[in-house]
């Protein structure tokens, strides 16, 4: 899988020969050819190597043979934000590949950027061995993103790569090679709200991309919800289609609006229309907001459609003044399942469309509650944040800070 290996364009891939689209498995990394002689007859037949070997619960298995550099190496993170000029720690993950591997490993950084130290030692005994290394990485002053990438020296040679398994019962186990590297963006992020509630809803990563905004963030259980001090938060947003996978969370949203009421911001991501068709229950997003409004199947899926400011809105000014590049960059889609109509209590912050499509104002609502407020917002910010999109981070704070005065 050579085009897996590759470093990708936002969400395209390289693909060098079209052929190998249509392999299920990796090719074989070593094969043996058998040359014998029947009635007088040459034949020879050439046969992948596998290890064949047996397990004491599921029998005699096989698994073909991989071959690896003395030790592969991983980042914490696909990308690292830098809000400030500050350095910040970088944590690198080694794997032994074999037994007594030790050398040193190196952070590699643009021009402009600077680590410390410039290596780490390390030492492991046994073949699967881990440890995890620490550099402290300080960015430009200027806004930048770059890219860092992880090596390490065994033997005096530098071996620079990540391994993934894929291991499942019905397939023969992968072993799937890449660059260990990751996106490094430096951006001027400022956050007024820095303790989260995040209540996960089918699964995301939004809150490790919000710990790196500098929040605490604390993922809410269902005794949370239901009884805990909601207070002590100064946001809490719900993961993406939360309404539709949390009982809790629609048992007990009152709650949730009491706290935005009380001086607190609500952030709702995007959630499903159930119901019709596809079954499920057609009320199930009745409560998704303090004021009524209708989801439908409305999205923008072309990533640069250009995005309208309704008005000059407070929310877009701060903490961060929100302007048209912070939508530049995005990845795969701008977002999915915008509300198609809502209360006049609400406020559409901006209007976007596909080419050709009627504009929709439902990709985000702004609406005071009591002492707080409460935002709707479908974008995909599942997908934005975790790629490190550096407008991504300044309107996503903008929308954590929308009940800060």
């Amino acid at each position: 899988f050579d085009w897996l290996a590759k470093p990708k364009l936002e969400t395209m891939y390289t693909i060098d020969d079209q052929t190998v689209l249509r392999n299920a498995e990796q090719p074989a990394a070593l094969h043996a050819k058998f040359q014998m002689t029947v009635n007088g007859q040459p034949f020879e037949l050439t046969r992948p190597v596998w290890h064949r070997y047996t397990d004491r619960i599921y029998g005699e298995l096989t698994r073909p043979l991989v071959f690896t550099p003395p030790a592969t190496v991983a980042l914490s993170e696909k990308s690292f934000l830098f809000a400030d000029t500050k350095p910040r720690e970088v944590s690198v993950q080694i794997t032994a590949m074999q037994a007594k591997a030790a050398g040193v490993a190196r952070l590699k950084v643009p021009a402009g950027w600077s680590v410390q130290p410039a290596e780490q030692p390390f030492s492991l005994g046994e073949a699967a061995e881990q440890t995890t290394v620490k550099f402290q990485v300080t960015p430009p002053a200027a806004e930048s993103v770059a890219s860092i990438s992880a090596s390490v020296e065994v033997g005096g040679r530098e071996f620079a790569l990540s391994m993934l398994s894929v291991e499942y019962p019905h397939i023969a186990p992968q072993a799937v090679f890449s660059e260990a590297s990751a996106k490094a963006v430096r951006v001027d992020v400022k956050t007024l709200s820095r303790k989260i509630g995040y209540v996960m809803g089918a699964g995301d990563e939004v809150p490790q991309a919000l710990r790196q905004m500098g929040c605490d963030v604390t993922l809410l259980s269902a005794n949370d919800l239901a009884a805990g001090d909601l207070k002590q938060y100064d946001a809490i947003v719900t993961g993406v289609r939360a309404f539709n996978t949390r009982a809790d969370l629609r048992a007990n949203i009152q709650r949730v609006y009491d706290f935005a009421a009380a001086g607190g911001t609500v952030v709702v991501q995007y959630n499903v229309v159930e119901g019709g068709f596809w079954g499920g229950n057609p009320k199930i997003l009745d409560k998704a907001g303090p004021y009524p409004f209708t989801t439908a199947n409305e999205r923008v899926t072309v990533e640069e459609s250009p995005v309208e400011f309704l008005s000059i809105h407070p929310l877009m000014q701060k903490p961060n003044r929100i302007t048209n590049k912070d939508f530049e960059g995005w990845v795969q889609e701008r977002g999915l399942y915008f509300a198609s109509s809502f209360d006049d209590r609400y406020t559409s912050l901006f209007t976007m469309s596909d080419p050709g499509e009627k504009a929709s104002r439902g990709g985000t609502l702004y609406a005071p509650i009591g002492k707080g407020a409460y935002v709707f917002s479908p974008l995909s910010w599942f997908r934005q944040l975790p790629n490190g999109v550096p407008g991504a981070f300044r309107i996503f704070a903008n929308l954590l800070s929308a009940g800060k005065p």
